[in-house]
């Protein structure tokens, strides 16, 4: 009986192995980079809540029973979003202040962009919301 040849197949079986492992670790890269950046859009929104809260404007307003007036940006400066959630890196995030109803809903989102192109488009524009009853 004639033996066959055995050279080349380590690197065969390498190469069928390597390429589900390096996708799944720059999977698992991905999901935590966008699980830091929902932690740090929660902490903006809810930094935000209450900067809203202890503005002016809303303290009177839900002192005189009125629906609060406050609009706008509640932490306007780049800086001081950054100061309060650091792990967002380079991205620009925004807030936005909502008034309906008996509450008023601060939205913090930024648009983000996933390494790996099996997600699609779903992940790329993370949001969190802080709603503040009155």
């Amino acid at each position: 009986m004639r033996k066959l040849d055995q050279r080349g197949i380590g690197a065969m079986e390498f190469c069928l192995v390597a390429a589900p492992l390096f996708i799944l670790m720059f999977a698992i890269f991905d999901l935590g980079r966008y699980a830091i950046t929902m932690q740090s859009l929660r902490t903006l929104a809810n930094a935000g809540a209450r900067t809203w809260m202890i503005n002016d404007c809303y303290v009177h307003s839900v002192m005189k029973k009125a629906s609060p007036t406050c609009a706008g940006d509640p932490l306007p400066s780049l800086a001081e979003k950054k100061a309060v959630a650091p792990m967002i890196g380079g991205l620009s995030p925004t807030l936005s202040t909502t008034t309906g109803g008996s509450v008023v809903t601060v939205t913090a989102s930024v648009n983000f962009s996933m390494l790996m192109p099996i997600w699609g488009t779903t992940l790329n524009s993370p949001s969190a919301s802080t709603t503040i009853p009155f």
